[in-house]
Protein backbone atom coordinates (compact mmCIF):
# COMPACT_ATOMS: atom_id res chain seq x y z
CA UNK A 1 0.00 0.00 0.00
CA UNK A 2 1.57 3.40 -0.92
CA UNK A 3 3.12 5.60 2.01
CA UNK A 4 0.37 8.56 0.37
CA UNK A 5 -2.85 6.50 0.55
CA UNK A 6 -1.75 4.76 3.87
CA UNK A 7 -1.32 8.05 5.90
CA UNK A 8 -4.47 9.46 4.41
CA UNK A 9 -6.75 6.44 5.13
CA UNK A 10 -5.11 4.88 8.42
CA UNK A 11 -4.61 7.95 10.91
CA UNK A 12 -2.28 8.23 13.43
CA UNK A 13 -3.12 4.99 16.15
CA UNK A 14 -5.29 3.12 13.72
CA UNK A 15 -4.60 -0.50 12.85
CA UNK A 16 -3.18 -0.31 8.65
CA UNK A 17 -1.49 -3.20 6.57
CA UNK A 18 2.14 -2.95 6.24
CA UNK A 19 3.41 -0.41 3.31
CA UNK A 20 3.51 -2.52 0.25
CA UNK A 21 3.25 -5.77 1.75
CA UNK A 22 1.74 -7.20 -1.26
CA UNK A 23 4.78 -6.66 -3.65
CA UNK A 24 6.81 -9.59 -1.38
CA UNK A 25 3.80 -12.15 -1.47
CA UNK A 26 1.92 -14.19 -4.27
CA UNK A 27 -0.65 -13.28 -6.10
CA UNK A 28 -4.08 -14.38 -4.67
CA UNK A 29 -5.18 -14.55 -9.03
CA UNK A 30 -3.33 -14.35 -11.72
CA UNK A 31 -4.68 -14.41 -15.31
CA UNK A 32 -2.05 -14.80 -17.64
CA UNK A 33 -2.40 -13.92 -21.61
CA UNK A 34 -6.21 -14.38 -20.72
CA UNK A 35 -8.20 -13.85 -24.83
CA UNK A 36 -12.12 -14.05 -24.61
CA UNK A 37 -14.20 -14.43 -28.02
CA UNK A 38 -17.53 -13.78 -28.49
CA UNK A 39 -18.98 -13.46 -32.42
CA UNK A 40 -17.47 -10.70 -34.32
CA UNK A 41 -15.24 -9.23 -31.44
CA UNK A 42 -12.01 -9.97 -28.91
CA UNK A 43 -13.60 -9.06 -25.41
CA UNK A 44 -9.98 -9.34 -24.10
CA UNK A 45 -6.91 -9.94 -25.73
CA UNK A 46 -4.47 -11.80 -24.11
CA UNK A 47 -4.23 -10.10 -20.45
CA UNK A 48 -2.34 -10.47 -17.83
CA UNK A 49 -3.99 -9.24 -14.49
CA UNK A 50 -2.68 -9.97 -10.99
CA UNK A 51 -4.34 -9.15 -7.52
CA UNK A 52 -2.49 -9.67 -4.23
CA UNK A 53 -3.70 -10.41 -0.20
CA UNK A 54 -5.06 -7.20 0.73
CA UNK A 55 -4.37 -4.95 -2.14
CA UNK A 56 -7.28 -2.90 -3.46
CA UNK A 57 -7.01 -2.37 -7.12
CA UNK A 58 -9.40 0.14 -9.12
CA UNK A 59 -10.16 -1.59 -13.12
CA UNK A 60 -10.23 1.25 -15.39
CA UNK A 61 -11.83 1.66 -18.94
CA UNK A 62 -14.56 3.11 -20.81
CA UNK A 63 -17.91 1.07 -21.64
CA UNK A 64 -17.18 -2.13 -24.22
CA UNK A 65 -13.24 -2.42 -22.63
CA UNK A 66 -13.09 -5.76 -21.18
CA UNK A 67 -13.65 -4.27 -17.49
CA UNK A 68 -17.12 -6.97 -17.71
CA UNK A 69 -15.47 -9.93 -19.27
CA UNK A 70 -12.92 -9.41 -16.72
CA UNK A 71 -14.83 -9.79 -13.80
CA UNK A 72 -16.80 -12.80 -15.07
CA UNK A 73 -13.20 -14.65 -15.68
CA UNK A 74 -11.86 -13.99 -12.26
CA UNK A 75 -15.52 -15.48 -10.86
CA UNK A 76 -15.30 -17.84 -12.64
CA UNK A 77 -18.49 -17.15 -14.52
CA UNK A 78 -17.61 -17.24 -18.32
CA UNK A 79 -14.85 -19.30 -19.21
CA UNK A 80 -11.79 -17.67 -21.49
CA UNK A 81 -10.25 -19.60 -25.00
CA UNK A 82 -6.16 -18.69 -24.42
CA UNK A 83 -4.56 -18.45 -21.49
CA UNK A 84 -4.36 -19.32 -17.98
CA UNK A 85 -5.65 -18.52 -14.62
CA UNK A 86 -3.28 -19.37 -11.41
CA UNK A 87 -5.01 -19.52 -7.75
CA UNK A 88 -2.22 -18.49 -5.15
CA UNK A 89 0.10 -19.44 -8.23
CA UNK A 90 -0.76 -23.03 -9.01
CA UNK A 91 -2.80 -23.40 -12.29
CA UNK A 92 -6.46 -24.33 -12.29
CA UNK A 93 -7.95 -26.30 -15.10
CA UNK A 94 -11.63 -26.25 -14.31
CA UNK A 95 -12.24 -22.39 -13.21
CA UNK A 96 -15.72 -22.11 -12.98
CA UNK A 97 -18.18 -20.26 -10.28
CA UNK A 98 -17.73 -23.07 -7.42
CA UNK A 99 -14.34 -22.81 -8.13
CA UNK A 100 -14.08 -19.01 -7.97
CA UNK A 101 -16.10 -19.52 -4.26
CA UNK A 102 -14.09 -21.91 -3.32
CA UNK A 103 -11.13 -20.11 -3.70
CA UNK A 104 -12.48 -17.10 -1.85
CA UNK A 105 -13.65 -14.76 -4.70
CA UNK A 106 -16.68 -12.94 -4.22
CA UNK A 107 -18.94 -10.60 -6.38
CA UNK A 108 -21.03 -7.79 -5.50
CA UNK A 109 -22.73 -6.24 -8.94
CA UNK A 110 -24.69 -3.27 -9.23
CA UNK A 111 -28.08 -4.80 -8.66
CA UNK A 112 -26.73 -6.34 -5.26
CA UNK A 113 -28.45 -9.05 -6.15
CA UNK A 114 -30.82 -9.45 -2.60
CA UNK A 115 -34.33 -10.36 -2.39
CA UNK A 116 -36.10 -7.14 -1.97
CA UNK A 117 -39.35 -8.78 -0.52
CA UNK A 118 -37.20 -10.25 2.31
CA UNK A 119 -35.85 -9.33 5.83
CA UNK A 120 -32.38 -8.07 6.20
CA UNK A 121 -32.05 -11.07 8.71
CA UNK A 122 -33.24 -13.38 5.78
CA UNK A 123 -30.67 -12.09 2.92
CA UNK A 124 -27.72 -11.98 5.23
CA UNK A 125 -28.57 -15.90 6.30
CA UNK A 126 -30.38 -17.70 3.31
CA UNK A 127 -27.19 -19.07 2.03
CA UNK A 128 -25.82 -20.38 5.06
CA UNK A 129 -29.26 -22.00 6.39
CA UNK A 130 -29.39 -23.85 2.91
CA UNK A 131 -25.73 -24.76 3.29
CA UNK A 132 -26.52 -26.28 6.25
CA UNK A 133 -29.95 -28.36 4.38
CA UNK A 134 -32.34 -26.25 7.38
CA UNK A 135 -35.95 -27.88 6.85
CA UNK A 136 -37.67 -25.32 9.03
CA UNK A 137 -36.66 -22.01 10.08
CA UNK A 138 -35.10 -20.78 13.10
CA UNK A 139 -36.10 -17.63 13.73
CA UNK A 140 -33.43 -17.12 16.49
CA UNK A 141 -30.71 -19.04 14.55
CA UNK A 142 -31.43 -16.53 11.62
CA UNK A 143 -31.00 -12.87 13.80
CA UNK A 144 -27.83 -14.54 15.03
CA UNK A 145 -26.11 -15.01 11.74
CA UNK A 146 -27.84 -11.55 10.10
CA UNK A 147 -26.23 -9.64 13.63
CA UNK A 148 -22.88 -11.23 13.26
CA UNK A 149 -22.36 -10.89 9.83
CA UNK A 150 -22.99 -6.27 10.26
CA UNK A 151 -20.54 -7.15 13.14
CA UNK A 152 -18.06 -8.12 11.11
CA UNK A 153 -18.45 -4.50 9.56
CA UNK A 154 -19.32 -2.29 13.00
CA UNK A 155 -22.51 -1.44 11.21
CA UNK A 156 -25.96 -1.30 12.64
CA UNK A 157 -29.10 -2.03 10.34
CA UNK A 158 -32.73 -3.02 11.85
CA UNK A 159 -32.46 -7.10 11.39
CA UNK A 160 -35.99 -7.06 10.63
CA UNK A 161 -36.25 -4.21 8.14
CA UNK A 162 -37.50 -5.59 4.47
CA UNK A 163 -34.75 -5.06 2.40
CA UNK A 164 -36.74 -3.26 -0.25
CA UNK A 165 -37.27 0.08 2.27
CA UNK A 166 -33.45 0.37 3.23
CA UNK A 167 -31.39 3.09 1.07
CA UNK A 168 -29.41 2.52 -1.43
CA UNK A 169 -26.44 2.56 0.49
CA UNK A 170 -27.61 0.33 3.19
CA UNK A 171 -28.52 -2.58 0.34
CA UNK A 172 -25.21 -1.92 -0.30
CA UNK A 173 -23.60 -2.72 2.85
CA UNK A 174 -26.21 -6.18 3.30
CA UNK A 175 -24.90 -7.33 0.13
CA UNK A 176 -21.17 -6.81 1.48
CA UNK A 177 -22.02 -8.25 4.29
CA UNK A 178 -23.35 -10.89 3.02
CA UNK A 179 -20.40 -11.76 0.91
CA UNK A 180 -18.26 -11.21 3.54
CA UNK A 181 -20.14 -14.44 5.29
CA UNK A 182 -18.36 -17.04 3.46
CA UNK A 183 -14.46 -17.55 4.18
CA UNK A 184 -13.71 -14.01 1.55
CA UNK A 185 -10.06 -13.50 0.16
CA UNK A 186 -11.04 -11.04 -2.58
CA UNK A 187 -14.50 -8.95 -3.05
CA UNK A 188 -15.00 -7.37 -6.55
CA UNK A 189 -16.88 -4.41 -5.92
CA UNK A 190 -18.63 -3.68 -9.96
CA UNK A 191 -19.70 0.41 -9.97
CA UNK A 192 -20.51 0.81 -6.00
CA UNK A 193 -20.85 4.53 -5.99
CA UNK A 194 -23.14 4.73 -8.86
CA UNK A 195 -26.02 5.60 -6.82
CA UNK A 196 -24.31 6.82 -3.44
CA UNK A 197 -24.23 10.68 -2.20
CA UNK A 198 -21.08 11.97 -0.65
CA UNK A 199 -21.42 11.03 2.24
CA UNK A 200 -22.36 7.43 1.68
CA UNK A 201 -19.16 7.54 -0.51
CA UNK A 202 -17.21 8.29 2.32
CA UNK A 203 -18.66 5.48 4.66
CA UNK A 204 -18.52 2.73 1.97
CA UNK A 205 -14.74 3.35 1.64
CA UNK A 206 -14.77 3.53 5.64
CA UNK A 207 -15.92 -0.01 5.20
CA UNK A 208 -13.65 -1.00 2.22
CA UNK A 209 -10.56 -0.15 3.99
CA UNK A 210 -11.54 -2.09 7.25
CA UNK A 211 -12.31 -5.09 5.05
CA UNK A 212 -8.41 -4.49 3.64
CA UNK A 213 -7.31 -4.56 7.08
CA UNK A 214 -8.66 -7.69 7.66
CA UNK A 215 -6.47 -9.18 5.00
CA UNK A 216 -9.36 -8.94 2.17
CA UNK A 217 -8.37 -7.80 -1.42
CA UNK A 218 -10.89 -5.99 -2.79
CA UNK A 219 -11.18 -4.99 -6.92
CA UNK A 220 -12.69 -1.76 -7.43
CA UNK A 221 -14.55 -0.24 -10.84
CA UNK A 222 -15.68 2.39 -11.42
CA UNK A 223 -15.92 5.51 -13.66
CA UNK A 224 -15.20 8.31 -11.64
CA UNK A 225 -12.03 9.08 -11.44
CA UNK A 226 -11.70 10.82 -8.41
CA UNK A 227 -12.71 8.00 -6.17
CA UNK A 228 -10.25 6.02 -7.85
CA UNK A 229 -7.54 7.93 -6.74
CA UNK A 230 -8.74 8.31 -3.23
CA UNK A 231 -9.18 4.36 -2.81
CA UNK A 232 -7.23 2.43 -4.56
CA UNK A 233 -3.26 1.62 -4.17
CA UNK A 234 -2.72 0.46 -8.03
CA UNK A 235 -5.01 1.48 -10.92
CA UNK A 236 -5.19 -1.14 -14.30
CA UNK A 237 -6.19 0.63 -17.27
CA UNK A 238 -8.76 -1.17 -20.06
CA UNK A 239 -8.67 0.15 -23.98
CA UNK A 240 -10.07 -2.09 -26.73
CA UNK A 241 -10.09 -5.42 -24.65
CA UNK A 242 -6.05 -4.83 -24.00
CA UNK A 243 -4.58 -3.71 -20.44
CA UNK A 244 -2.70 -0.09 -21.66
CA UNK A 245 -1.89 1.20 -18.88
CA UNK A 246 -1.20 0.07 -14.70
CA UNK A 247 0.84 0.94 -12.29
CA UNK A 248 0.51 2.29 -8.35
CA UNK A 249 -1.81 5.08 -7.93
CA UNK A 250 0.17 7.58 -7.00
CA UNK A 251 1.61 8.02 -10.43
CA UNK A 252 -1.75 8.86 -12.22
CA UNK A 253 -4.26 11.95 -12.47
CA UNK A 254 -7.43 12.42 -13.80
CA UNK A 255 -5.61 13.30 -16.99
CA UNK A 256 -3.91 9.93 -17.55
CA UNK A 257 -6.31 8.01 -16.73
CA UNK A 258 -8.22 9.42 -18.94
CA UNK A 259 -6.09 9.71 -21.73
CA UNK A 260 -5.54 5.75 -21.17
CA UNK A 261 -9.01 5.26 -21.20
CA UNK A 262 -10.06 7.24 -24.63
CA UNK A 263 -7.02 7.60 -26.59
CA UNK A 264 -7.14 11.36 -26.72
CA UNK A 265 -7.01 13.84 -24.03
CA UNK A 266 -11.08 15.10 -23.05
CA UNK A 267 -10.91 18.93 -22.82
CA UNK A 268 -12.13 20.71 -19.97
CA UNK A 269 -13.77 24.22 -21.03
CA UNK A 270 -16.22 25.15 -19.48
CA UNK A 271 -19.90 25.82 -21.17
CA UNK A 272 -20.83 29.49 -22.31
CA UNK A 273 -24.30 30.78 -22.28
CA UNK A 274 -24.99 33.67 -24.72
CA UNK A 275 -28.56 34.40 -24.45
CA UNK A 276 -30.33 37.10 -22.55
CA UNK A 277 -31.52 36.63 -19.51
CA UNK A 278 -33.76 39.50 -19.73
CA UNK A 279 -36.01 38.12 -22.03
CA UNK A 280 -39.12 36.06 -21.19
CA UNK A 281 -38.17 32.71 -20.20
CA UNK A 282 -38.97 29.45 -22.09
CA UNK A 283 -39.69 27.67 -18.96
CA UNK A 284 -41.24 29.42 -15.82
CA UNK A 285 -42.19 27.89 -12.63
CA UNK A 286 -43.70 29.51 -9.32
CA UNK A 287 -44.62 28.46 -5.98
CA UNK A 288 -44.11 24.67 -6.92
CA UNK A 289 -44.91 22.08 -4.11
CA UNK A 290 -44.87 18.38 -4.38
CA UNK A 291 -45.84 16.89 -1.50
CA UNK A 292 -43.48 17.22 1.34
CA UNK A 293 -40.86 16.63 -1.11
CA UNK A 294 -40.92 19.69 -2.89
CA UNK A 295 -42.22 22.96 -1.08
CA UNK A 296 -42.56 26.57 -2.82
CA UNK A 297 -40.05 26.12 -5.34
CA UNK A 298 -39.42 29.65 -8.08
CA UNK A 299 -37.04 28.76 -11.01
CA UNK A 300 -36.76 30.17 -14.57
CA UNK A 301 -35.15 28.98 -17.67
CA UNK A 302 -33.96 30.64 -21.06
CA UNK A 303 -34.19 29.24 -24.45
CA UNK A 304 -30.57 27.64 -24.75
CA UNK A 305 -29.87 27.77 -21.23
CA UNK A 306 -28.85 25.01 -19.20
CA UNK A 307 -29.44 24.46 -15.42
CA UNK A 308 -27.73 22.66 -13.44
CA UNK A 309 -29.83 21.42 -10.27
CA UNK A 310 -28.12 19.19 -7.40
CA UNK A 311 -28.63 18.25 -3.91
CA UNK A 312 -27.84 15.75 -1.15
CA UNK A 313 -29.97 12.38 -1.56
CA UNK A 314 -33.58 13.24 -0.33
CA UNK A 315 -33.06 17.15 -1.31
CA UNK A 316 -36.19 16.67 -4.15
CA UNK A 317 -34.66 17.00 -7.01
CA UNK A 318 -35.62 14.06 -8.57
CA UNK A 319 -39.86 14.70 -7.62
CA UNK A 320 -39.21 18.29 -8.99
CA UNK A 321 -38.23 16.68 -12.60
CA UNK A 322 -40.99 13.88 -12.29
CA UNK A 323 -43.71 16.84 -11.70
CA UNK A 324 -42.11 18.54 -14.58
CA UNK A 325 -42.51 15.61 -16.73
CA UNK A 326 -46.33 15.25 -15.53
CA UNK A 327 -44.94 12.12 -13.03
CA UNK A 328 -45.74 13.79 -9.63
CA UNK A 329 -48.91 15.41 -8.46
CA UNK A 330 -48.15 18.95 -7.51
CA UNK A 331 -49.86 22.75 -6.91
CA UNK A 332 -47.93 25.94 -8.33
CA UNK A 333 -47.96 27.01 -11.96
CA UNK A 334 -45.81 25.92 -14.73
CA UNK A 335 -45.71 28.40 -18.05
CA UNK A 336 -43.61 27.31 -21.57
CA UNK A 337 -43.39 29.96 -23.31
CA UNK A 338 -45.86 31.85 -21.64
CA UNK A 339 -48.74 29.61 -21.85
CA UNK A 340 -49.76 27.88 -18.71
CA UNK A 341 -49.74 23.74 -18.26
CA UNK A 342 -51.79 21.55 -16.73
CA UNK A 343 -49.50 18.64 -16.27
CA UNK A 344 -50.78 15.46 -14.78
CA UNK A 345 -49.45 13.14 -17.28
CA UNK A 346 -46.75 11.91 -18.94
CA UNK A 347 -48.88 12.68 -22.39
CA UNK A 348 -49.69 16.12 -21.04
CA UNK A 349 -45.66 17.07 -21.26
CA UNK A 350 -44.89 15.69 -24.21
CA UNK A 351 -47.65 17.07 -25.81
CA UNK A 352 -46.48 20.42 -24.33
CA UNK A 353 -42.61 19.87 -25.33
CA UNK A 354 -41.22 18.47 -22.52
CA UNK A 355 -38.77 15.59 -22.15
CA UNK A 356 -37.12 13.32 -19.66
CA UNK A 357 -34.78 11.55 -19.78
CA UNK A 358 -34.93 9.32 -16.37
CA UNK A 359 -32.15 8.17 -14.14
CA UNK A 360 -32.53 4.45 -14.31
CA UNK A 361 -32.47 3.87 -18.20
CA UNK A 362 -32.48 -0.05 -17.54
CA UNK A 363 -35.47 0.07 -16.21
CA UNK A 364 -37.39 3.52 -16.86
CA UNK A 365 -35.90 4.21 -20.29
CA UNK A 366 -34.79 1.18 -22.67
CA UNK A 367 -36.72 -1.95 -24.00
CA UNK A 368 -33.56 -3.74 -23.45
CA UNK A 369 -35.02 -6.60 -25.75
CA UNK A 370 -35.97 -4.55 -28.70
CA UNK A 371 -33.83 -3.43 -31.29
CA UNK A 372 -32.61 0.17 -31.14
CA UNK A 373 -34.48 1.61 -34.35
CA UNK A 374 -37.65 0.55 -31.80
CA UNK A 375 -36.06 2.21 -28.89
CA UNK A 376 -35.22 5.37 -30.69
CA UNK A 377 -38.92 5.84 -32.34
CA UNK A 378 -40.96 5.25 -29.34
CA UNK A 379 -41.53 8.37 -27.79
CA UNK A 380 -42.17 9.70 -31.63
CA UNK A 381 -44.16 7.44 -33.03
CA UNK A 382 -45.90 10.16 -34.79
CA UNK A 383 -43.11 10.61 -36.96
CA UNK A 384 -43.49 7.41 -38.66
CA UNK A 385 -46.80 6.58 -39.00
CA UNK A 386 -48.95 6.75 -42.17
CA UNK A 387 -52.54 6.74 -40.63
CA UNK A 388 -52.46 3.23 -39.10
CA UNK A 389 -49.60 1.89 -40.75
CA UNK A 390 -45.49 2.36 -39.93
CA UNK A 391 -43.57 3.84 -42.48
CA UNK A 392 -40.29 0.85 -42.06
CA UNK A 393 -38.23 3.27 -44.59
CA UNK A 394 -38.83 6.70 -42.42
CA UNK A 395 -38.11 5.05 -39.57
CA UNK A 396 -34.69 3.46 -40.42
CA UNK A 397 -33.84 6.71 -41.65
CA UNK A 398 -34.41 8.49 -38.44
CA UNK A 399 -32.88 5.41 -36.68
CA UNK A 400 -29.90 5.43 -38.66
CA UNK A 401 -29.40 9.65 -38.64
CA UNK A 402 -29.95 9.02 -34.67
CA UNK A 403 -27.23 6.41 -34.17
CA UNK A 404 -24.92 8.78 -36.30
CA UNK A 405 -25.98 12.02 -34.37
CA UNK A 406 -25.21 10.82 -31.38
CA UNK A 407 -22.01 8.72 -32.27
CA UNK A 408 -23.83 4.88 -31.11
CA UNK A 409 -21.44 2.48 -31.43
CA UNK A 410 -23.39 -0.75 -33.26
CA UNK A 411 -23.17 -2.51 -36.36
CA UNK A 412 -26.64 -2.00 -37.00
CA UNK A 413 -29.54 -0.65 -35.84
CA UNK A 414 -31.37 -3.93 -35.09
CA UNK A 415 -28.84 -4.93 -32.51
CA UNK A 416 -31.28 -5.22 -29.49
CA UNK A 417 -30.50 -2.03 -26.38
CA UNK A 418 -29.48 -4.87 -24.13
CA UNK A 419 -26.27 -5.93 -25.88
CA UNK A 420 -24.93 -2.16 -26.28
CA UNK A 421 -22.52 -0.98 -23.14
CA UNK A 422 -24.00 1.92 -20.75
CA UNK A 423 -22.82 4.59 -22.57
CA UNK A 424 -24.48 3.52 -25.82
CA UNK A 425 -27.48 3.08 -24.01
CA UNK A 426 -27.50 6.17 -22.71
CA UNK A 427 -26.89 7.73 -26.56
CA UNK A 428 -30.19 5.78 -27.33
CA UNK A 429 -32.70 7.25 -24.33
CA UNK A 430 -30.70 10.93 -25.04
CA UNK A 431 -31.34 10.23 -28.92
CA UNK A 432 -35.02 9.01 -28.78
CA UNK A 433 -36.02 12.20 -27.07
CA UNK A 434 -34.51 14.65 -29.61
CA UNK A 435 -36.65 13.14 -31.78
CA UNK A 436 -39.60 14.35 -29.99
CA UNK A 437 -38.12 18.20 -30.74
CA UNK A 438 -38.19 18.91 -26.99
CA UNK A 439 -38.62 22.75 -25.88
CA UNK A 440 -37.55 21.65 -22.64
CA UNK A 441 -34.72 18.73 -22.29
CA UNK A 442 -34.39 16.96 -18.32
CA UNK A 443 -31.88 15.28 -17.86
CA UNK A 444 -31.99 12.99 -14.85
CA UNK A 445 -28.27 11.49 -13.57
CA UNK A 446 -27.95 11.60 -17.29
CA UNK A 447 -24.06 10.12 -16.82
CA UNK A 448 -25.01 7.33 -14.09
CA UNK A 449 -22.93 4.56 -14.75
CA UNK A 450 -21.74 5.70 -17.86
CA UNK A 451 -17.93 6.05 -18.64
CA UNK A 452 -15.50 9.64 -19.22
CA UNK A 453 -15.62 9.04 -23.41
CA UNK A 454 -19.33 8.57 -23.45
CA UNK A 455 -19.59 11.67 -20.57
CA UNK A 456 -17.60 13.93 -23.13
CA UNK A 457 -20.21 13.23 -26.11
CA UNK A 458 -23.54 13.78 -24.10
CA UNK A 459 -22.12 16.30 -21.86
CA UNK A 460 -19.13 17.68 -20.26
CA UNK A 461 -18.84 15.26 -17.29
CA UNK A 462 -19.56 17.77 -14.51
CA UNK A 463 -22.34 20.54 -13.80
CA UNK A 464 -19.60 23.23 -13.56
CA UNK A 465 -18.44 22.69 -17.09
CA UNK A 466 -21.93 22.09 -18.26
CA UNK A 467 -23.70 24.66 -16.90
CA UNK A 468 -24.26 28.26 -17.14
CA UNK A 469 -26.29 28.32 -13.38
CA UNK A 470 -26.08 25.69 -10.62
CA UNK A 471 -29.11 25.22 -8.16
CA UNK A 472 -28.90 24.20 -4.76
CA UNK A 473 -31.29 22.20 -3.47
CA UNK A 474 -32.28 21.47 0.36
CA UNK A 475 -35.11 19.27 1.96
CA UNK A 476 -37.29 20.51 -0.96
CA UNK A 477 -36.23 24.18 -1.48
CA UNK A 478 -33.31 26.01 -3.71
CA UNK A 479 -31.39 27.48 -1.08
CA UNK A 480 -28.74 28.99 -3.88
CA UNK A 481 -27.77 30.05 -7.27
CA UNK A 482 -23.75 30.03 -8.23
CA UNK A 483 -22.81 31.03 -11.17
CA UNK A 484 -21.01 27.93 -12.81
CA UNK A 485 -18.41 30.36 -14.55
CA UNK A 486 -16.84 31.12 -11.51
CA UNK A 487 -17.68 28.11 -9.27
CA UNK A 488 -15.40 25.60 -8.55
CA UNK A 489 -16.36 21.79 -7.90
CA UNK A 490 -15.04 22.29 -4.30
CA UNK A 491 -17.04 24.92 -3.76
CA UNK A 492 -20.32 23.01 -4.39
CA UNK A 493 -18.96 20.19 -2.46
CA UNK A 494 -18.60 22.74 0.52
CA UNK A 495 -21.93 24.06 0.37
CA UNK A 496 -23.72 20.05 0.18
CA UNK A 497 -21.73 19.57 3.56
CA UNK A 498 -22.75 22.84 5.06
CA UNK A 499 -26.38 21.88 4.78
CA UNK A 500 -26.62 18.45 6.17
Amino acid sequence: MSARLVEAAYPEGRPRPEIEAHTMAEPLIELRAVTKRFPGMKALDSVDFQIFPAEIVCLAGENGSGKSTLIKIVSGVYDFDEGEVLINGKPVADFGPRAAIAAGIQVIYQDFSLFPSLTVAENLALNRLLSEGKTFVDPKRRRQLGAEALARLDVTIDLEATVGTLSTADRQIVAIARALMSDTRLLIMDEPTTALTGREVDRLFSIVREIQVKGIAVLFVSHKMREMLEISERITVFRNGRKVEEGPTAEFNEARITRAMTGHDIGHERHVWVGDATTAPRLSVRNLSVGEAVRNVNLDLHKGEIVGLSGLLGSGRTELAMALFGMEPHSGEIRLDGVPLRLSSVQDAVGAGIAYVPEDRLSEGLFMQQPIARNVIASAINRVTRGLFLDRDRLNALAEQTVSDMRIATPDIEKHAGQLSGGNQQRVVIGRWLLTNPKVLILNGPTVGVDVGSKAEIHRPELIQNCNRILLMHRGEIVDCMDAQSVEEDDIHGRLKGLR
